[in-house]
């Protein structure tokens, strides 16, 4: 890793931290980062989760209160959503690199559309699912969502938010304890399976780590100042150029 490459990850990793802790959505530039400091897109992709693990974690302190409040549910979302995790880790892990290279622009695809439309989609889920849901079903939607979340997982959150006040959770604060104890949960699982199975590039992760641990404390102290709906349009539009560019790669060859 050159000099160019430390600098640039951490700058990435520090405004990651800033952006999750605000907006959430960063893997949508992070993840891009660390293929262009030269990182094959598998390994990328899992490094990427270690990079942004503080940032993903620090909210879990401000929200203790509210995690005691969802009691007993959470051992059984955690449970499921770990399983889930781990399936969605292990199949990357055994998958063939150049089937994650062909997936690379649709998984940024479906990760723009779910920040894009993800709140709609959180407030059709909860009004669509009323007292005739099972718990079993929205257990085993969370399963499969959670499977996602370990093979990729950008944009995921706006979907285990609908899922923590689908099963009674209404309070939003609650609701997001919950979120981001679940992609916390599966974020460290991830991370021990991709450590295991060699697909972590730790230098790299380490100094995307130290940006966004910095990146995280800042944004949280900012979250209130900052025009999020501004912020969420630079993501989409950025998401959905990248979903563009690497399209074109993939598909077409030309060299962007």
């Amino acid at each position: 890793m050159t000099f160019p490459d430390v600098i640039l990850l951490l700058f990435v990793g520090l405004i990651g931290g800033v952006w999750n802790a605000i907006a959430g959505g960063a893997t949508l530039f992070t993840f891009p980062a660390l293929m262009a400091a030269g990182l094959p897109p598998v390994v990328a992709n899992a490094t990427n989760f270690l990079g942004l693990l503080p940032s993903n974690a620090a909210a879990l302190a401000a929200y203790r209160d509210e995690l005691r409040k969802a009691g007993p549910d959470l051992v059984k979302l955690s449970l499921v959503s770990g399983a889930g995790a781990a399936a969605g880790s292990l199949l990357l892990l055994i998958s063939d690199p150049r089937t994650f290279l062909v997936l690379v622009p649709f998984l940024l695809a479906a990760a723009t559309a779910l920040f894009a439309f993800g709140e709609r989609m959180r407030r059709v889920f909860v009004r669509l699912s009323g007292p005739s849901t099972t718990s079993a079903s929205v257990y085993a939607i969370l399963f499969l969502v959670s499977i996602y979340g370990g093979y990729f997982g950008a944009g995921l959150g706006i979907i285990l938010l609908a899922i923590a006040q689908v099963i009674g959770h209404t309070d939003f604060h609650e609701a997001n304890s919950i979120k981001n104890l679940l992609a916390t949960n599966f974020t460290i699982i991830s991370i021990a399976i991709f450590g295991a199975g060699g697909l972590i590039d730790w230098p790299a992760a380490l100094v995307m780590m130290a940006g966004s641990t910095i990146g995280g404390f800042l944004g949280g102290r900012w979250a209130k100042k900052v025009n999020q709906n501004h912020l969420r349009v630079l993501v989409i539009s950025f998401g959905a150029v990248l979903s563009v560019v690497y399209f074109w790669r993939t598909f077409v060859g030309a060299d962007l």
